[in-house]
């Protein structure tokens, strides 16, 4: 399990047994973390003033001081001192779209020398990154600090949550679907965890069209990772399914082109809990998995009798910082297509949920 612990600052609660035996593992006492993730989710704060997003702070052998705040004009300021070093990165959340959610992550790797900073929206494919070199390790018992209520911290009340990963976490593009959601295929509906590389889907547009990469990545269900419930027999579902709540489904048909004068759109889940259709429940566990198919084209796969897009990669294979940040860094690039922009509008949260509701009516 490389999640390790996780907070939750608004319940006050934490889960910090990973860090713990992470720790124990490594010897116990100052026992080094000399790879991982640091990773929180937050609501823009007001653009127009300075806030403090995390701040964690202390002195003597260790001397540490960590400060990530939002600054006028919609930027995010990055800055850590540590062991004698200094890394520092601004990047601008006003040029990643209409989202008032982002993520970021620091991300640290030790071993290989390097680190990164990241800011990422709930339109996954838009990210920014700053890299860092010769990045130093933390030790463990002062993360646990970090991701627990005391002193040496300060944390926004617009954090829904901070955790912490051993391993450098990807950014960019990433899987949306329920391991056991059921993709057409032409044998016939196939959990798309069981698809491979060279496995053949259904798309309406295209028929059958070739299974290039399925990703697979388990996350902290909180915040944009949480699942959303998308209800049968809604949108032509046979069974109910589970999608991150960055996920894009497809919707046509009359009401479509007579709303939006196109023939489909893209309606991202989050934008549908509160109608009837779509749900968030609790998890039993803090963690899930989800999985998603890469084609050579841009296009729907059905899912339990609905049309859900497929993984978008837009022009990544061209930029290789972004590329090596993603999940797809093993892959190689002649070996990934090119997308263009979607071909249909993706819905804002007023008009998905007017649209839903004419579904229903």
């Amino acid at each position: 399990m490389h999640w390790l612990g996780f907070h939750d600052p608004k319940e006050h609660s934490s889960d910090l047994q990973g860090v713990t035996l992470a720790q124990q593992q490594a010897g116990g006492g100052d026992a080094l973390m000399t790879q991982g993730s640091l990773v929180l989710e937050l609501s823009l704060p007001d653009p127009n003033r300075p806030e403090v997003i995390l701040h964690f702070a202390q002195d003597g052998d260790w001397a540490l001081n960590l400060a990530i705040r939002a600054i006028p004009g919609g930027g995010i300021s990055f800055v850590l001192q540590q062991s004698g070093r200094l890394f520092h990165a601004s990047l601008n959340a006003s040029h990643q779209g209409r989202s008032g959610r982002v993520r970021l992550t620091y991300a640290w790797d030790c071993g290989a020398g390097e680190a990164r900073f990241s800011l990422e929206t709930e339109e996954s494919h838009r990210f920014q990154l700053a890299e860092f070199q010769a990045p130093c390790p933390w030790r463990y018992q002062d993360l646990r600090a970090l991701l627990n209520d005391g002193p040496l911290r300060e944390v926004s009340d617009s954090v829904e949550f901070l955790a912490l990963s051993s391993q450098m976490e990807p950014i960019g593009p990433a899987p949306g679907l329920d391991p056991k959601s059921l993709v057409a295929t032409p044998q016939g509906y196939r959990p798309v965890e069981d698809l491979q590389p060279g496995d053949r889907v259904l798309t309406e547009e295209a028929g059958e069209q070739p299974v290039l990469q399925v990703l697979r990545r388990e996350v902290v269900a909180r915040g944009m990772f949480r699942p959303v419930w998308l209800r049968a027999p809604f949108f032509g579902l046979q069974q109910d399914v589970r999608l991150s709540s960055t996920q894009r489904i497809v919707l046509q048909g009359s009401e479509v082109e007579y709303m939006f004068g196109k023939p489909a759109v893209l309606v991202p889940a989050r934008h549908l809990l509160g109608t009837v259709v779509a749900q968030s429940r609790n998890l039993d566990d803090n963690l899930f998995t989800y999985c998603q198919v890469l084609l050579p084209q841009h296009l729907p796969i059905t899912v339990a009798g609905c049309a859900i897009e497929s993984l978008y990669l837009g022009g990544m294979r061209r930029d290789p910082v972004r590329l090596k940040a993603s999940q797809l860094n093993q892959v190689a690039r002649s070996r990934l297509p090119e997308h263009g922009p979607p071909r249909f509008p993706v819905l804002g949260e007023f008009d998905a949920v007017i649209l839903a509701d004419r579904r229903v009516a």
